[in-house]
C-alpha cells in the first residue's frame, strides 16, 4: 500500500518511522523541517516534494498538524488533498481537531468520493515514539478495518468509536480532564508547601492514594524537578482546552472546571510560558506567591 505523510514533527515523525519499520508499506513523506523529513527518509521513506504531491500518488494519507486552520489548508486549500487525491483514497487526520472542522472537511471531501476519518492520538512524544499511543478513530468502519493493522503498526490501544467526529470527541474529553487534573495538582501542591510540608513527601503520599493521576504523576515529576522544556507545549494545551470548550458551548453541556484551567492557562500565557510545558500552569502560582515547590 502507498501511505502518505504529511507533517512528521515532534509526534508525527516518530508515528511516521514506527509504519516504516513495522510494515512493508511505501511511505511518502512531507513537512516543512528537512531534519524531520530526514529522520524519516533515513529509514526508508520518500521526501515527497508537496503536499500535492503526497495527495496524488498515495491511497492513504495521513496528516498530524498542529492547528486546525493547518488542517484545513491541507485539506481544502490550493494544492491541497480536495484538488490533488484521486476518488476511492482514504484520509486520517491523526491531529487533535475542531469537531465542527472535521465535518466540513469531510463533507467536502466525500462530494470527490474521499473518504476521512478522524483519528486523533493520545499518549505522548513517547508514546508516539514507543508505539503504545492510543488513536481514536471516528468514520467508516470497512476504511477502518482495511486500515487497522497499518494504525496497530504505531498504536497500542486503537478502537473504532463510531461516525465521524466522535474520535475528536474523546481526545477532547480526554485532554479537557487530564488539564482539570494538572490544574487541581497545582493548587493542592502549593498548599502543601504553603502549609510547610515536604513536596517529595506529600508527592509519595498522592502517588498512592486516590488524588493519583497519571497527568499528577507527569506534571509533579516536572514541577518539582524544576522541568518545564516543552513535552506537550502549554500553547497547544490551550488550544485543545479551547476547542472542548467550544465543543461544550455547542451542546450547551456545562464544564466550569474546564473553563477555570482554561483561564489558568491564559494567566500562563499572558506571562510568556506558552512555548513551555503544560506543566508551566504551576509557575503562576509560584509567581503569585514567591516560592518554588522544589524537591
Amino acid at each position: 500500500m502507498k501511505i502518505g505523510f504529511i507533517g512528521v514533527g515532534n509526534m508525527g515523525g516518530p508515528m511516521c518511522r514506527n509504519i516504516i519499520k513495522k510494515t512493508n508499506h511505501t511511505v511518502t513523506v512531507f513537512d516543512l523541517n528537512p531534519a524531520s523529513v530526514k529522520a524519516c527518509t533515513d529509514l526508508g521513506a520518500t521526501a515527497g516534494k508537496s503536499v500535492a504531491e503526497i495527495a496524488g500518488a498515495n491511497e492513504v494519507i495521513m496528516t498530524s498538524l498542529p492547528m486546525p486552520k493547518d488542517v484545513e489548508a491541507v485539506a481544502l486549500g490550493p494544492g491541497g488533498i480536495l484538488e490533488n487525491a484521486k476518488p476511492g483514497t482514504v484520509y486520517f487526520d491523526l491531529s487533535t481537531n475542531a469537531l465542527t472542522n472535521v465535518r466540513a472537511i469531510a463533507a467536502k471531501l466525500k462530494e470527490k468520493g474521499i473518504v476521512m476519518l478522524d483519528a486523533p492520538v493520545s499518549g505522548g512524544v513517547v508514546g508516539a515514539e514507543a508505539g503504545t499511543i492510543a488513536i481514536m478513530v471516528g468514520g467508516d468502519k470497512a476504511a477502518f478495518d482495511a486500515n487497522l493493522p497499518m494504525l496497530q503498526s504505531f498504536g497500542a490501544n486503537v478502537l473504532h468509536m463510531g461516525e465521524l467526529g466522535t474520535g475528536t470527541i474523546a481526545k477532547l474529553v480526554n485532554n479537557m480532564m487530564a488539564f482539570c487534573n494538572m490544574a487541581a495538582a497545582a493548587e493542592g501542591m502549593m498548599l502543601g508547601a504553603v502549609a510547610g510540608i515536604d513536596p517529595a513527601k506529600l508527592q509519595q503520599v498522592i502517588s498512592n492514594s486516590s488524588g493519583n493521576s497519571n497527568a499528577y504523576r507527569m506534571f509533579s515529576d516536572r514541577v518539582m524537578k524544576g522541568n518545564f522544556k516543552a513535552s506537550f507545549a502549554l500553547d497547544l494545551a490551550y488550544k485543545d482546552m479551547h476547542l472542548a470548550l467550544e465543543l461544550s458551548d455547542q451542546l450547551g453541556a456545562p464544564t466550569p472546571l474546564a473553563a477555570a484551567t482554561h483561564n489558568l492557562m491564559r494567566l500562563a500565557r499572558g506571562m510568556g510560558l506558552g512555548p513551555s510545558d503544560t506543566a508551566s500552569m504551576m509557575r503562576v502560582y509560584e509567581t503569585a506567591l514567591k516560592r518554588e515547590v522544589r524537591i
